[in-house]
């Protein structure tokens, strides 16, 4: 919750987007997905913590799809108010898990995806996350590489944020290294 003093009042402000529930419909890939909420208005999220492969890079279409496993057609609960520089909501995204649709939503979709193995613990902004999560992101990741989990069980998985930037600043050449 936001406090703001305005000329001697106390004014509170929830987040925006820290209460929004609806229902998934659209996976783009293994970390962004499309909200409806009941007022029937979409909200594109980028999943907080994560940061899965893109695609066209190895395990990107099982990330999609281990996703749209976990949350498609499901209702969700949103939990987070920043947007990125594309102006997507960036949230934690909850979910009741797929054994107990009438269960409460107790699975967060994006630590679910990283213990599968088809994410990285997005550590840039790691910052962004309680001391709590940061903690069960990090032992999520370590235990899919020691498992040899997903995407882990490549020697070498090229994180997307550098397959992105060898996109940028190298193209399709630099791409395939």
């Amino acid at each position: 919750m936001k406090m703001t003093v305005v000329a001697g009042f106390l004014l509170f402000s929830l987040s925006a987007f820290a209460d929004v529930a609806g229902v998934v419909v659209g996976v783009a890939d293994g970390d962004t997905v499309t909200v409806l909420d009941a007022d029937k208005t979409q909200h594109k999220v980028r999943i907080a913590g994560i940061d899965a492969p893109e695609k066209a890079q190895p395990f990107g279409q099982r990330a999609k799809e281990r996703m749209s496993t976990l949350v498609f057609g499901k209702e969700v609960r949103l939990e987070g108010d920043k947007q990125d520089r594309y102006g997507r909501t960036v949230a934690k995204v909850w979910v009741s898990p797929p054994d107990c649709q009438r269960c409460p939503k107790t699975l967060d979709a994006g630590l679910a995806v990283l213990t599968s193995g088809l994410a990285w613990h997005y550590k840039k902004y790691q910052n962004e996350q309680s001391p709590e999560d940061r903690e069960r992101y990090t032992f999520a990741e370590d235990e899919a590489r020691s498992k040899r989990a997903g995407l882990w069980l490549e020697g070498n998985p090229v994180p997307p944020w550098e397959w992105r930037k060898s996109r940028r600043f190298g193209g399709e050449q630099n791409a395939n290294r």
